[in-house]
């Protein structure tokens, strides 16, 4: 091994960033002189990497939306190759972000670097030709779902299954004094939630007298742009008819209340991902109120979605909450929260994924009525439909509430979610983690097989070794 070993990482989105950075944290620890480069975003940075490519050049999705972003993810590309060629680092790792991280791979493996791959891409649901790519270009690959480890060793990958970091990372079992700044052993930093419901609202001017949702909508633009005007018309309805409910008739004119939204029933708590700028979406989220104003008239100005920090934070303290599809349903069901899952892409994108995806038998999943398999994770840890799915045309305004309803009150269907996100909590830690008094942390685990690999490597500073 290199004294001063480089390390090369590519992760292109927000949930990739964090692990990224808990990973170079985690190395840093063990490899003081160790340098780190690639594709990373602003929380890779901050821990160590110099980035060849922001994330957020490359962080799109969907098979229209890569075609209009070629040019810059080509330039990108080709940036991070040459950096492979001129540098070679000692080893990578590759995190999830499979339409970029495969081409890496090709390069890498032709340069002699060893792989590691955190966070399968989704090979057992489709575009399943790609697995001989993973048993051509990957050293190891450390899978965070337990039925990914069955699936790659079936077919002939060293594959391990190293636990979900979020279970990890979000410490509900810690004593309230502990501060939420505190970083685990793996570098990742550990959420302390159990900061009151008052204290939350007073930090972001919530009132504490109303039902919280959360809205996670994405962490790439395009979702965001995808999702977030739909779940703008939820939070607008809930405006519009608190102030409806107030609204009088004195004879001759309309009185309506001067502050619509002092009367509606609910508030809206919208995480920031790293990977977006918060500036930016909250112009966003103007623009989207100016354009609803010709239907829901000047109420609609007043509408406020608060922005907060930190996801998890968010779901401990709401009541319930609406997800896009990704890794942040994960997250709501470590926390426990009662959620409804939203999906929507290009109408080419959905059908084309709607005719490829198939799951393996491992799975035991099968579609709904409109012929859709189950998009959300938490239902395919679950091998069953816990938490309610719209996508596409069924994700409207009025499906999300109906479907919120029953999650927001006591009763049996928010009961049986909040038991079933239990039983999947646990599926993610791995078992002799779940016996352990001192569990090892899944990003502890991806920097022992960098080690390993490192030190399979000769020092080449060193030729007598």
């Amino acid at each position: 091994m290199r004294p001063s070993p480089l390390i090369f990482l590519s992760a292109g989105e927000a949930s990739g960033d964090a692990y990224g950075a808990a990973l170079i944290t985690a190395l840093r620890r063990r490899l003081p002189q160790a340098a780190f480069t690639g594709l990373g975003g602003k929380q890779m940075e901050q821990a160590g990497q110099q980035r060849v490519v922001h994330a957020e050049i490359v962080a799109v999705m969907g098979l229209t939306e890569i075609l209009h972003h070629i040019p810059s993810i080509y330039a990108s590309y080709r940036r991070l190759v040459s950096s492979i060629r001129s540098q070679r680092p000692d080893v990578a790792v590759l995190i999830d972000f499979p339409d970029v991280n495969f081409r890496l791979a090709k390069h890498l493996r032709r340069a002699g670097v060893p792989v590691v791959w955190f966070v399968s891409p989704q090979l057992w649901a489709w575009k399943r030709g790609r697995l001989r790519w993973v048993q051509q270009r990957v050293d190891k690959m450390l899978v965070i779902f337990p039925f990914e480890e069955t699936f790659y060793r079936n077919r002939g990958v060293d594959a391990e299954f190293v636990g979900h970091p979020l279970a990890e990372t979000l410490a509900a079992s810690q004593p309230a004094t502990q501060p939420a700044t505190q970083a685990h052993a793996s570098g990742l930093p550990a959420v302390s939630l159990h900061g009151t419901r008052i204290t939350y609202a007073a930090q972001h001017h919530l009132d504490p007298a109303k039902t919280w949702i959360a809205l996670l909508p994405g962490s790439r633009w395009k979702e965001i742009h995808a999702n977030l005007p739909t779940l703008h018309e939820l939070a607008m309805s809930d405006l519009i008819s608190g102030a409806a409910a107030h609204t009088t008739f004195n004879g001759n004119t309309t009185l309506q209340p001067p502050n619509p939204a002092a009367y509606a029933h609910y508030e809206f708590l919208l995480p920031v991902a790293s990977t977006i700028e918060s500036s930016a979406l909250q112009q966003y989220i103007h623009q989207l109120n100016a354009e609803h104003l010709k239907y829901f008239g000047p109420e609609a100005s007043t509408l406020r979605l608060t922005l907060v920090p930190d996801a998890a934070e968010a779901l401990f303290h709401a009541r319930a909450s609406v997800v896009a599809s990704g890794t942040a349903t994960v997250l709501a069901a470590l926390v426990g929260n009662p959620f409804v899952v939203v999906y929507r892409v290009s109408a080419l994108t959905f059908a084309v994924a709607k005719r490829l995806v198939q799951y393996p038998e491992e799975l035991h999943a099968r579609r709904d009525l409109d012929g859709n398999l189950p998009v959300s994770m938490v239902n395919l840890i679950a091998q069953r439909r816990l938490v309610p799915e719209l996508l596409q045309e069924r994700f409207t305004a009025v499906n999300v509430a109906t479907a919120l309803g029953p999650l927001l009150n006591e009763g049996p269907e928010r009961e049986r979610q909040i038991q079933g996100l239990k039983e999947v909590r646990q599926r993610l830690i791995r078992d002799d983690d779940a016996a352990s008094p001192r569990p090892r942390p899944p990003i502890e685990r991806v920097a022992d097989a960098v080690m390993r690999l490192l030190s399979a490597t000769p020092d080449l500073l060193n030729p007598t070794e």
